[in-house]
């Protein structure tokens, strides 16, 4: 071992990875506003489907974009991860064109690449890619190729790079369904991050330093399930916990018999549908759990943006994110580095 190397202390880059989430999101809406033609080019009503694809994080964004897409175009759209379209290519792509929209922060992923590849061999349609290194394999694969150096990233566990894609496929999404109201309203979006990030980083640090707590469920339905989905797996991922997601009503179909003293669930409340989620979770205090809300309003953690709840789905990652690296901290972990698992996967 080189002596002369310098110590880094655990979790320093996940913190700057985090708490840079601002500036990383207004210069990836600065790309996307240069790119803005060559967006409204690809148009996806001319296709059959629009398929989202990814692996781990980014299967994850796949499904939350998968679904906000469909919302705002009508668009028949779904997220499925990499290794399927890959190796099950006729379960994955009905007859047709598609527009499947790859999405990897490394650029590198195996199963990524191969999807792409048989994708553009068996001339199924339109492949755009997004990523965040310009040098990598994808970003060179596509019709067109969307790049966004400000999602880098030094961790294993993706937080900067996850929201700095999502927010780029909120963007497509907007765009494609002719919402300039939405994309105006998008430059909100790091004023309110910073404010999440100030407000509510000591309410992370204080709730991760609870070590009865044990289990941990995120909920959220419609575009926020996939976002559910990514910040159970931050809780895994960096702290090693015991963490699942689940959508909001399907949490009373069996999963709250697991519900004890030791749960706290985290729920990522819409406002549209805020009744019927309450609902659930005032099931489960009453069985003596504990609950965490995430919301526009009136909530434990409240937004309080006045935006429109298409756009600011990407605001219920911050929190997630801080409290899964506190919770890594208080355990003695180093969430930089998490156990068992690389930055890029190679097969």
């Amino acid at each position: 071992m080189n002596k002369n190397l310098p110590i880094i202390p655990k979790g320093v880059y996940t913190h700057n990875e985090i708490y840079s989430q601002p500036d990383a999101w207004q210069a990836a809406l600065t790309v996307l506003a240069e790119n803005l033609s060559a967006i409204r080019s690809i148009n996806p009503l001319q296709v059959n489907q629009v398929i989202f694809t990814g692996c781990g994080s980014t299967y994850y964004l796949a499904m939350a974009a998968a679904s906000l897409t469909q919302q705002l175009t009508h668009c028949p759209a779904r997220g499925l991860p990499a290794s399927e379209l890959w190796l099950y290519p006729d379960t994955a792509y009905p007859t047709g064109q598609t527009l499947l929209i790859a999405i990897s922060r490394s650029g590198e992923t195996t199963e990524t690449l191969r999807a792409c590849e048989s994708f553009l061999a068996d001339h199924r349609g339109t492949l755009l890619t997004l990523s965040c290194y310009p040098e990598m394999p994808l970003a060179g694969m596509g019709a067109f190729n969307l790049v966004l150096p400000s999602g880098q990233e030094h961790s294993v566990a993706q937080t900067r790079a996850f929201s700095t894609l999502y927010l780029a496929t909120t963007a497509l999404a907007v765009i494609w369904a002719e919402r300039g109201d939405l994309f105006a309203s998008l430059n909100e979006l790091p004023n309110s991050c910073l404010r999440m990030l100030e407000k509510y980083s000591s309410l992370a640090a204080d709730l991760a330093q609870d070590l009865s707590l044990e289990r941990f469920y995120f909920l959220g339905s419609g575009p926020r399930y996939g976002l559910a989905c990514e910040l159970s797996l931050k809780m895994k991922e960096m702290s090693l916990s015991h963490s699942e997601p689940f959508h909001f009503l399907e949490f009373r179909h069996g999963p709250k018999s697991m519900v004890t003293p030791s749960t706290l669930l985290l729920g990522l409340r819409s406002t549209i549908n805020a009744s019927y989620e309450e609902a659930v979770l005032a099931d489960v205090r009453k069985l003596g759990g504990h609950t965490l809300v995430m919301g526009e309003t009136e909530a434990e953690v409240s937004f309080e943006s006045r935006l429109d709840e298409a756009i600011c789905n990407v605001l219920y990652l911050p929190f997630g994110q801080m409290f899964a690296f506190e919770r890594a901290m208080a355990k003695g972990l180093n969430p930089d580095h998490p156990a068992n698992i690389e930055s890029v996967v190679k097969i």
